[in-house]
């Protein structure tokens, strides 16, 4: 991360379930709006049926992307940020979302899992990347058109898509 944090970006896998429980304990009602577009309940977010779903991630269909941090002092590990890319069936296009822990926002974490995801869709040959997003996340919106996205604004008055060619 920019203040020199060393963390590890690596595909999700099944025995992060209970690493991504505590993760979803780290976000803030605010984050999981902007995410999620409504409150969702950390009960909800950490079920199991939708963890398992999560955690176990068909690399055909979507990639899961984590940043791990080992807890230089107890050896813990924790998560930081999660950044999903899930193939859309037409145009060989994908959607994109990230989710970062409150307390690492604005580190430049979640500028390097979208970085990332966009080389995976280009490995994968896509044509194009959609994130969809309320209009007031002005902090995603900025880190996208940095990488490039560009914006059209949706039915829907209170959200807003980016969309990358590639």
């Amino acid at each position: 991360m920019v203040d020199g944090t060393q963390v590890t970006i690596r595909p999700i896998r099944a025995e992060d379930e209970p690493l991504m429980v505590e993760f979803h304990e780290t976000l803030s009602d605010r984050t999981v709006y902007l995410r999620y577009f409504s409150s969702l309940g950390l009960a909800r977010r950490t079920a199991h049926e939708r963890l398992v779903r999560i955690c176990f991630s068909d690399y055909e269909r979507e990639m899961v992307l984590v940043a791990e941090y080992r807890d230089p002092h107890t050896g813990e590990l924790h998560i930081l940020g999660v950044g999903r890319l899930n193939k859309l069936q037409a145009d060989k296009a994908a959607e994109l979302a990230v989710l970062i822990s409150d307390h690492y926002q604005h580190r430049g974490l979640g500028t390097e899992l979208l970085r990332r995801l966009i080389q995976v869709a280009r490995d994968e040959k896509l044509s194009r990347i959609v994130a969809e997003m309320l209009r007031d996340n002005l902090a995603i919106q900025t880190t996208l058109r940095r990488l490039g996205f560009r914006f059209r604004l949706l039915g829907d008055p209170t959200s807003v898509q980016a969309v990358l060619d590639l």
